[in-house]
């Protein structure tokens, strides 16, 4: 080498310097070489290979198939890095987006080629492009805004539900609680009105919530519920009271509901506007029965045709039990041999009271018809119902002021107290909840503790109405 430097007149170490710095140039350029093809074709984290890029067109689309031995296959966009064409063994095509997120790959896709022009796809996956390099993942993007627009379409569908609609769904949902009556009180708060009834000649009535259910649902405020209780109290306030408790539990159904709770008013039926003008629920006080009224009542009761209902206002009377209760009395529940009778409790499920002799006695009278003691073939439930009327003509038949079927029950707790009964035996014949620790805790009257208390009372009341009975011991 140093002959030649000296054939070309050139000094030898400027020969040296050349060919050191060509050596070097020559590894640089092999490393521009793969940092060029890793840009022009880069490796994903996918496969873990290079990707070849080319301009997708059309017949490209069409021509591309599934590299056998594959579960998929990509054909990468040359004029949008991050566009790229997936299809599968099965010949299924869609445009996805890739690019790299916080040092990790991370794949969208777009929708079939089918539906999506190449051009469409390119703007969306520039757009994909821009938001990754801000920092953002496109595919919570993407999520956000599909819940959004399906949060969008299901209150746009909820502000066209009629309250009426949402009350139907309701009465048909599972209530564990809900009594065969109390049920039944529901549909009549919110009937139509004007259909021919199973018994009598004139239409029915529009029940109270019937004009609140045509509204909206999203339309029911404070006013317009507040509006609906004074029109409605005017004609029949104890009603409208009661259909005023209904839709308030009836919005809190609606509150939870996944689809109404989105346009539901849910202080509409207790807002103070509302409250203020609900009628009160202050008892008479003339709702019972006196001391001196039980001759004149029972003179008038068992002097009834109907045995069915005479005994069933009778032991209304002589057990304090809830109407209710005790129409659905059945045969099984009445136990002759052991004097007692098991009620279907709305508090505690169920409880044994005493069966005291004179009732025991007028029941064995009555007629077996069918599985209920109160039996009515052409009721539809099997047992009596409209009791309400039937006792109301016979307390106006002995010339009695109004007392109502419940009040019978409040009797029964108010005239115990002239032989001073214990409140706890009271309450437990009842089914009235425990009112004191004790009584809560501690104490467990036996059934024939209260038959002696029952039994006694049982007795005091038949001496003040002169109603003759052996007991037949």
């Amino acid at each position: 080498m140093a002959s030649e430097a000296n054939i070309l007149g050139v000094d030898c170490d400027v020969m040296v310097l050349i060919y050191q710095l060509n050596q070097r140039f020559t590894k640089i350029r092999a490393a521009i070489d793969v940092d060029l093809h890793c840009i022009k074709y880069p490796k994903s984290a996918y496969t873990g290979t290079y990707m070849a890029r080319v301009n997708l067109t059309p017949s490209r689309i069409a021509d591309y198939r599934c590299e056998s031995g594959k579960t998929q296959s990509f054909l990468w966009d040359s004029k949008s890095r991050c566009l790229a064409l997936r299809v599968t063994p099965s010949g299924t095509k869609a445009f996805v987006c890739q690019a790299k997120l916080h040092g990790k790959d991370i794949r969208m896709t777009l929708g079939s080629s089918a539906d999506w022009t190449i051009l469409d796809a390119r703007e969306a996956a520039n757009r994909f492009k821009v938001t990754v390099d801000q920092g953002v993942d496109p595919r919570g993007v993407a999520a956000d805004a599909k819940v959004a627009s399906q949060t969008a379409d299901a209150e746009k569908e909820a502000r066209r539900v009629i309250a009426g609609t949402a009350w139907n769904e309701y009465l048909q949902a599972p209530h564990p609680k809900w009594g065969a009556t109390h049920r039944r009180d529901h549909y009549i708060a919110s009937q139509t009105g004007g259909e021919v009834p199973k018994r009598g000649k004139a239409l029915t009535k529009a029940g109270p919530l019937s004009s609140l259910l045509t509204y909206p649902l999203h339309e029911i405020t404070a006013d317009v519920v507040a509006a609906w209780l004074k029109k409605e109290s005017a004609s029949r306030p104890t009603t409208a009271g009661n259909s005023l408790r209904k839709f308030r539990a009836f919005v809190n159904w609606c509150a939870i509901h996944p689809t109404y709770k989105r346009v539901t008013q849910t202080d509409c039926a207790t807002a103070k506007s509302v409250t203020d003008g609900a009628p009160s629920k202050r008892t008479k006080d003339e709702d019972s029965l006196q001391k001196e009224q039980l001759r004149p009542w029972f003179k008038s009761i068992v002097g009834l045709e109907n045995s069915v209902f005479s005994v069933y206002f009778q032991g209304l009377l002589l057990t304090g039990a809830r109407r209710t209760e005790w129409q659905i009395l059945k045969w099984s529940d009445v136990d002759f041999a052991s004097k007692k009778m098991t009620i279907r409790d709305k508090v505690a499920g169920q409880r044994s009271i005493p069966l005291t002799p004179y009732l025991a006695s007028q029941l064995q009278a009555l007629p077996r018809r069918n599985s209920y003691v109160f039996s009515s073939p052409s009721s539809e439930g099997g047992y009596v119902i409209g009791v309400s009327k039937p006792h109301k003509e016979a307390l106006a038949k002995v010339g009695l002021p109004h007392v109502s079927l419940h009040g019978l029950r409040r009797s029964f707790s108010t005239l115990s107290e002239w032989l001073e009964m214990p409140v706890g035996v009271v309450a437990q014949i009842q089914g009235h909840k425990p009112s004191a620790i004790a009584e809560k805790h501690y104490k467990r009257r036996p059934i024939d503790l209260l038959r002696m208390h029952h039994e006694k009372l049982e007795s005091w009341i038949l001496a003040q109405a002169a109603v003759a009975h052996e007991c037949g011991e």
